[in-house]
């Protein structure tokens, strides 16, 4: 079982926004129907690998980070996806990944 955190769109209690960059999205098929089960992948802006967790059965996920550059990557049996986000401070920013057939 993975030990990630649960993955919800509702943040945890104790989150300050204020202080804290949250990347949160949800996996998507082309349709827009939710992907649940993905394995989503946080990079930096260089491409290298610094997170990852397992979208919720709705298709939903979170990440912790800085401001910055980072790409998300979906991948899923219906298909991998890519999207890209670059939060310029604290706060929520939200970002969905579709994946199709790569």
């Amino acid at each position: 079982m993975c030990g990630a955190p649960v993955q919800t769109q509702t943040l945890p209690a104790g989150v300050d926004v204020e202080k804290e960059t949250v990347i949160t999205g949800r996996v998507l098929a082309a349709d827009g129907q939710p992907i649940g089960g993905a394995f989503v992948r946080l990079l930096d802006g260089s491409d290298e690998f610094t997170a990852e967790v397992v979208a919720s059965g709705t298709g939903d996920f979170r990440f912790f980070a800085a401001p910055g550059d980072w790409k998300i990557r979906a991948l899923s049996s219906s298909g991998n996806g890519t999207a890209t986000v670059k939060p310029t401070g604290a706060g929520v920013h939200n970002v969905d990944v579709t994946v199709g057939q790569e």
